[in-house]
């Protein structure tokens, strides 16, 4: 398998046992099989394909998914508030296609452990087979409601992305280390305004809702300007820490 980007920035994964296929062009199997990162594949049509590294943006972007999925400007937000990083340990629930799981994976490292609970068979099938397509060995996929209990403890970070997710606050005070920290994805306020005053309730502390809006700029001859079309509400993050 390979991973490529043609002349028009668009990326495709390749496969070694069959012909590549598109507009601009066909790539013989054998070409795709003897071709390593930094090697530009040719099409019959004369096009060229680069053979390049995927970094997991590359992957989660052409990944299996039958869902949503957090995009860039959440998981970064939730990277960096938690500071969570190598040899950690991380809880998350509501795991979809996995994209927010691959990312946390990626940070702690192989010194580190991700757990995931997912209570549709299916789509924890889909997030295992992106996980070891992507070749992180540091996440267990559980297909279990987590209602019926965290099993792990001292984590740094329980991630929930679930429709109640205040119904879990409890069990995730009790399996975090003190310092640990708690992050809620919510689309909807009411979720989030319920899961703030149980977080009070609880314990938690440095408690913070945020959401992030991302706008690109556009450059002309004539000078730079916000693009008219923005990432704007994708969904509500809410913050909180066993102190």
């Amino acid at each position: 398998m390979k991973f490529v980007i043609d002349e028009r920035g668009k990326k495709y994964i390749l496969s070694d046992e069959i012909d590549f296929q598109s507009d601009l062009g066909i790539i013989k199997k054998e070409d795709i099989e003897k071709s390593d990162i930094g090697d530009n594949l040719i099409t019959h049509l004369n096009k060229e394909f680069k053979v390049i590294k995927p970094n997991i943006n590359d992957f989660i972007e052409l990944m299996n998914r039958q869902c949503s999925i957090l995009i860039q400007k959440d998981i970064g937000v939730v990277l960096a508030h938690t500071g969570i990083g190598s040899g950690d340990k991380v809880v998350d629930a509501g795991t979809g296609a996995g994209a927010i799981l691959l990312h946390f994976g990626n940070v702690v490292g192989d010194s580190g452990m991700v757990y995931s609970y997912e209570i549709r068979e299916d789509f924890a099938k889909i997030a295992k087979e992106n996980i070891d397509s992507f070749g992180l060995t540091n996440i267990q996929i559980k297909n279990k409601d987590i209602k019926k209990g965290i099993d792990e403890e001292n984590i740094d970070l329980v991630f929930l992305d679930l429709i109640k997710p205040y119904e879990i606050i409890e069990d995730a005070y009790e399996s975090l280390k003190l310092g640990g920290w708690i992050a809620i994805y919510g689309v909807y306020l009411d979720g989030i305004q319920i899961s703030h005053r149980i977080l009070k309730k609880v314990g938690f502390k440095n408690i913070s809702i945020v959401e992030t809006l991302n706008r690109e700029y556009e450059v002309r001859t004539h000078g730079i300007r916000p693009k008219t079309r923005m990432v704007g509400h994708s969904g509500y993050l809410l913050f909180a820490r066993k102190l």
